[in-house]
């Protein structure tokens, strides 16, 4: 039971709304414009406000979709936390669009709020703040994202399958962001509101 609720995660998170918005609209590929990226920010960079809030939004509810089916199938806590993982991989390297979409960030949110609802919303505050101040998106995802788990430990009242998923996925993350780490330490990254090459 628990594979076939994996397999149906990885294909919902492998519907790329950026993708399909920016077809839809623009009659282009997104992963050819702005950073290249097929998520939310590049569609703000691409479309504008309005379409970036709906794809951020039907993002989140692809982890959000995940979790609710792995539970409704009564999965034990790993299967459940896996099952968000499968749904980011999806959105990741989605199969309906060639393995590449987009680095994850809001379909880790749906996840997130779903396994330790608490401990995002402090992250996601933090990482709000950051990205306020420095108006750099990929560095607030990243505090986000790896704040999450480290909360999750100190509170210590979710299953520890949870957690170490959280860290996996925070792992998954980082390296998704490897271009954008290489960019902020040379001062390159582009900042929110900012044009993409």
């Amino acid at each position: 039971m628990f594979i076939l609720s994996f397999i149906i995660a990885y294909l919902i998170g492998s519907i790329s709304f950026s993708y399909l918005m920016t077809k839809k609209i623009k009659k282009v590929d997104i992963r050819k414009y702005g950073s290249g990226n097929a998520g939310a920010t590049n569609t703000l960079r691409v479309l504008g406000v309005g379409p970036a809030i709906c794809v951020l939004l039907l993002d989140v509810l692809k982890g959000v979709i995940a979790i609710l089916l792995a539970k409704a199938m009564h999965l034990d806590p790993w299967a459940v936390a896996v099952t968000g993982l499968f749904a980011i991989i999806g959105h990741n390297f989605p199969v309906f669009f060639g393995f590449k979409g987009g680095k994850g960030v809001a379909t880790t949110i749906g996840v997130f709020a779903m396994l330790s609802f608490l401990p995002t919303l402090i992250a996601g505050i933090v990482a709000i703040a950051v990205i306020l101040i420095t108006r750099f998106v990929s560095l607030g995802s990243l505090i986000l994202i790896i704040l999450t788990p480290i909360i999750s430990w100190w509170f210590k009242n979710l299953p520890l399958s949870y957690i170490y998923v959280d860290a996996l996925i925070a792992l998954l993350a980082v390296w998704q962001h490897r271009t954008n780490i290489k960019r902020l330490i040379r001062g390159e990254e582009n900042k929110l509101g900012q044009k993409g090459a």
